[in-house]
C-alpha cells in the first residue's frame, strides 16, 4: 500500500466518481481505477459498489477511509516537521475560519503573512463553527478562528477580537426606522432568516431568544441560510428580520438596504483555536507572530 495509492482511494471516495477524483489529482480515469483496483486486489476487500455508472462506498470502504484520512494526515504532519527544520522558505500553512471572522477580520492578516513569508503557501477554508472545530481536532486545520463558542477538551479557545451583532430588518419591515427596543414578547411577532445550525451567529440568536424564555423552535423562521451575506439579501428584500454582524451589515445600512433595530443583544468574541497536544510548526508560529497573538497551550487535556 502506497500514499499514493490512500490519495486516489480517498479523492474517489470524497466524490464518489472515478472521472472527477482523477481529474483533480491530475491523473487519468485508468490510473485511477488501477490504483483502486490494486488495494482490492492486494487485500481481497470490496472498497467500492459498482452501480450502473456510479460507484458507492462498501462497509469496508467506509470503514478505511477513516483510517486512510487519518494516514494521509499524519504523513502531512510529517512533512511540516521536515519544513521546520529548515528555515521558514516553504511549507503549508492549513487556516480555517467562520464566516464572519475569515471574511472581515482575518483577510488582512493573511495578506501581512503572505508579504512577510511569500514561501509559504497559504491554505485557507471557510465553515461554520463547528466545522472548524472539528478541523482543528482533527489536524485538518493548525489553526482556526471562530466566532462561536465550544467546549472540546483538545482544544484551546482564546478571544482575539470582539464583534457587535444587530438585529437588522429591510425597508419593507413594519420594524424599519424604529427607534424604540423591540420588546422580548414581539420576538415572535416577525418572520426570521437565519443562518444555518452550527454557526456560531445562530448559536447567539438562539441563546438571546432563549433568554427571553422563548422557544427558538417556535419561531416563523422562513429560511435558513450558509453564508451571512445571503442573509443579508434576504432580509433587504423581504419582510423578515435577522441577527447579523456589524461587519456584515455596515454597507446595507449605508445604502438604505437594511435598518438596525434597537435589540439587546450580548457582544460576542472572535476565539483563536489550537490543539492542545499537537506540534505548532514554524509557519504557523510565523503566521501567529505576525499577526501578534500568543497562543495558550494547555497541555493538561487530553
Amino acid at each position: 500500500m502506497t500514499l499514493e495509492q490512500l490519495r486516489i482511494f480517498v479523492a474517489v471516495a470524497e466524490r464518489q466518481h472515478m472521472t472527477a477524483a482523477a481529474a483533480a489529482l491530475g491523473l487519468t480515469q485508468s490510473a485511477a481505477s488501477a490504483a483502486i483496483a490494486a488495494l482490492e486486489s492486494q487485500y481481497d476487500v470490496k472498497l467500492f459498489d459498482r452501480i450502473g455508472r456510479g460507484i458507492a462506498l462498501t462497509e469496508e470502504g467506509v470503514a478505511f477511509l477513516k483510517q486512510a484520512r487519518g494516514v494521509l494526515q499524519r504523513a502531512t504532519d510529517a512533512e511540516d516537521v521536515l519544513h521546520d527544520l529548515g528555515k521558514l522558505t516553504r511549507g503549508v500553512l492549513r487556516i480555517w475560519a467562520s464566516q464572519t471572522v475569515g471574511t472581515y477580520w482575518l483577510p488582512s492578516r493573511l495578506v501581512d503573512f503572505r508579504k512577510a513569508t511569500p514561501g509559504v503557501m497559504l491554505n485557507c477554508t471557510i465553515g461554520n463553527t463547528e466545522e472548524v472545530a472539528e478541523a482543528v481536532r482533527e489536524g485538518t486545520a493548525q489553526l482556526g478562528f471562530i466566532e462561536g463558542e465550544i467546549s472540546d477538551p483538545h482544544l484551546t479557545a482564546q478571544i482575539v477580537a470582539h464583534d457587535k451583532l444587530l438585529l437588522v430588518v429591510g425597508a419593507s419591515h413594519p420594524w424599519a426606522n424604529r427607534k424604540a427596543p423591540v420588546r422580548p414578547d414581539e420576538i415572535a411577532t416577525t418572520a426570521w432568516v437565519l443562518r444555518e445550525k452550527g454557526s456560531g451567529t445562530r448559536a447567539i440568536f438562539d441563546s438571546a431568544v432563549a433568554h427571553h424564555e422563548i422557544d427558538p423552535a417556535t419561531l416563523d423562521i422562513t429560511l435558513e441560510l450558509p453564508s451571512n451575506e445571503a442573509v443579508a439579501t434576504a432580509v433587504g428584500s423581504g419582510a423578515a428580520a435577522s441577527i447579523l454582524s456589524t461587519s456584515v451589515v455596515l454597507a446595507g445600512l449605508e445604502a438604505g438596504l437594511l435598518f438596525a433595530v434597537p435589540f439587546d443583544l450580548p457582544e460576542r468574541c472572535f476565539y483563536l483555536l489550537t490543539h492542545n497536544n499537537r506540534h505548532l510548526s514554524r509557519s504557523t508560529e510565523a503566521f501567529l507572530d505576525c499577526a501578534k497573538l500568543v497562543p495558550i497551550r494547555d497541555t493538561t487535556s487530553a
